[in-house]
């Protein structure tokens, strides 16, 4: 695992790519537009100049991080990479469409990683012609803070396959969790539904959204509320993940809030956009 590809260079794109660059990856970060790379490389400098103000990296260690890491449009420029991992918008279609232009130019023994956080490992795998080679690898958000690395398996996923990955997140410091191939696997599956249901107790007027999260906060020990938390997130990722878990498990008690898709609609999608639960 010398050589690191990434699709996306979003939050969880450049924040996976920040922490592989950090544990000695050549880290190839791609994404459609050139903008988006632009701003990913200067808030990866600027996150790395956070942790030289604290102690916890030398000027020495950021240069060499950044230097490790390097950009491009090209899905063609992933053909030397060991492993690539996908960091795309959670969207079946789009990913299936990014993930099989990727198999076909990477060498026959690389491996592919999802950072999808509740679409089906197995279904993804079956899209490409390495399903033995490909596996879920769901970080946290924001990456070079949180400790966990979901790691799920699809049916068809290698002893290989999941041992490497495994050796790879214990290299760039991480925690794994192994999640079965269910819809949300472990953190969403549990996660997602009490988001849900606090944007239900807002919406049925149970309590403010600033009490709803206070009372969360204070009375459950949560650092942060449950809507504060889905603007951090981004109302319409929580969308989807909630769509997945509802037609993947077929349980009425996943079905989205009403108030959810309607905040979505109008385009209110949390701190990405200014405006969730929250003005920002």
């Amino acid at each position: 695992m010398k050589t690191i590809g990434i699709i996306g260079a979003g939050q969880m794109g450049r924040g996976i790519a920040q922490v592989c660059a950090a544990a000695g990856c050549a880290v190839i970060l791609q994404d459609i537009s050139a903008e988006a790379l632009t701003k990913a490389v200067a808030l990866i400098d600027t996150g790395l100049g956070k942790l030289v103000a604290k102690g916890k990296l030398d000027d020495a260690g950021k240069a060499a991080t950044l230097a490790r890491l390097r950009t491009t449009t090209a899905v063609a420029d992933f053909a030397a990479c060991d492993m690539v991992i996908e960091a795309a918008t959670e969207n079946e279609a789009l990913k299936i469409k990014i993930l099989q232009s990727v198999d076909a130019v990477l060498p026959p023994a690389a491996l592919i990683a999802s950072n999808t956080s509740s679409i089906s490992i197995t279904r993804l795998a079956a899209a490409t012609a390495r399903s033995d080679r490909f596996i879920g690898m769901h970080f946290m958000n924001p990456v070079p803070v949180m400790q966990l690395v979901e790691v799920i398996r699809g049916l068809a996923t290698s002893d290989q396959t999941y041992n490497a990955t495994v050796q790879l997140a214990e290299k760039l410091g991480k925690t794994v969790a192994l999640a079965q191939d269910y819809p949300g696997f472990i953190v969403n599956r549990i996660l997602m539904p009490m988001i849900n249901e606090a944007i239900t107790a807002l919406m049925e007027g149970v309590g403010t959204a600033q009490a709803i999260d206070a009372g969360m906060k204070l009375g459950t020990n949560q650092p942060m509320g449950p809507l504060e938390l889905a603007d951090f997130i981004g109302l319409d990722t929580c969308l989807a993940i909630m769509r997945v878990l509802h037609e993947g498990l077929g349980d009425s008690k996943y079905r989205p809030c009403p108030l959810l898709v309607k905040y979505v609609d109008a385009g209110w999608l949390g701190r990405k956009s200014g405006r969730g639960f929250y003005s920002y």
